[in-house]
């Protein structure tokens, strides 16, 4: 690596963390100003709420780094090229290409270092996040283990009266099982007082129920006393993860809920639409700087306020294509992996275009 691509990625991952600041701090002070009644009125201590925005900042670094990555990129080729110091890069025999070769290098590495940040730290501060807001601002909803409901299958519905999170075991519990062939028509259904997890065998025991056996001609009805369940998908720990949001989840956690959804026949476009996407902000940093370097580079007007403003633009117009291409793809109208990267690939076709316009 040569002293001048040292001295340009310097410079660029400095204002890099200038701008991640500058910007984490305007939005942590605008949201807190629009929570404070809120704080006010639930009595939050102080240092809770100092907690509160310490695990909301990885939720708000993630948003701003593509912000901060273009506004950082197109300040350095800016300050370069009012400095003059490209013209003396270009007069030496440096193409534009090869001067761009140093920011695209490491907002790559940066965007590869996104992918884990925004698949797996975002998602595990927002867990403590949420369960702040529900304690102590009284939003959303808590963890209930009670009147618990959910499709086990694509023709198995189960229901839990209470499950006891401590013991693994479940009371008032009914499984209906319903005909591969036609889903109104209901097979069988169990029903139990308690239903509890062999942890060694990996096996559920239903204990004192009946089982109902439906035909078209009559029903018949078996009492058991004990009755071991080894075709129930869920385990105890499945309980919980059924109750958290896709933004508490991590990539893995996000597969095994779309694995879970695609077996019990449930439509798991949102979920795919949301792993994708996390997979693709991460590259929006590189798009965006393929896209908006070229043009910053051979510009010798504009200042700071210049490359601020064109920064949030661009952020902006990026982030309404990816929502408009959103709610296409949960509409069905497009296919989850084409709309978590069509802002992508819009950007990156307009940045192809304005690559070809430079000139050496």
């Amino acid at each position: 690596m040569k002293i001048l691509d040292k001295y340009l990625i310097k410079q660029f991952i400095q204002t890099i963390f200038f701008g991640l600041f500058a910007f984490t701090i305007i939005f942590v002070v605008i949201n807190a100003m629009e929570n404070l009644d809120d704080f006010i009125d639930q009595s939050v201590p102080a240092l809770k709420i100092l907690h509160y925005y310490f695990v909301f900042s990885p939720e708000i670094i993630k948003l701003m780094t593509p912000v901060a990555i273009l506004f950082a990129a197109l300040f350095t080729a800016g300050k370069a090229s009012g400095t003059s110091e490209l013209t003396a890069m270009r007069s030496s025999g440096m193409s534009i290409y090869r001067f761009m070769a140093p920011f695209l290098l490491t907002t790559f590495v940066i965007s590869l270092i996104s992918i884990y940040f925004g698949g797996y730290l975002v998602p595990m501060a927002n867990k403590t996040k949420v369960k702040i807001e529900q304690t102590y601002l009284k939003k959303g909803f808590n963890y209930s283990e009670s009147n618990i409901y959910f499709q086990d299958s694509r023709t198995r519905i189960v229901s839990l009266g209470f499950f006891n999170s401590s013991s693994n075991s479940a009371s008032r519990v009914s499984i209906e099982t319903f005909a591969n062939n036609d889903l109104t028509k209901m097979i069988s259904r169990i029903d139990v007082p308690k239903l509890a997890y062999d942890s060694l065998s990996g096996i559920w025991i239903a204990t004192n129920g009946v089982e109902r056996l439906f035909t078209e001609k009559k029903q018949r009805a078996i009492y058991f006393d004990s009755l071991k369940i080894d075709y129930l998908n869920f385990h105890p720990y499945d309980l919980a993860k059924k109750q958290i949001k896709p933004l508490e989840m991590n990539l893995d956690e996000l597969s095994d809920l779309i694995k879970t959804q695609e077996r019990t026949g449930n439509d798991p476009t949102a979920t795919l639409i949301e792993y994708h996407s996390r997979i693709a902000f991460a590259f929006t940093s590189l798009i965006i700087v393929l896209f908006g370097l070229p043009i910053s580079a051979n510009s010798r007007k504009g200042g700071l306020a210049v490359q601020v403003g064109i920064s949030i633009l661009a952020t902006f117009i990026y982030l309404v294509f990816m929502k408009v291409s959103q709610a296409f793809g949960k509409n069905g109208e497009l296919e989850p992996l084409l709309t978590a990267w069509f802002a992508n690939l819009l950007f990156l076709a307009a940045a192809i275009v304005s690559i070809i316009k430079v000139r050496y």
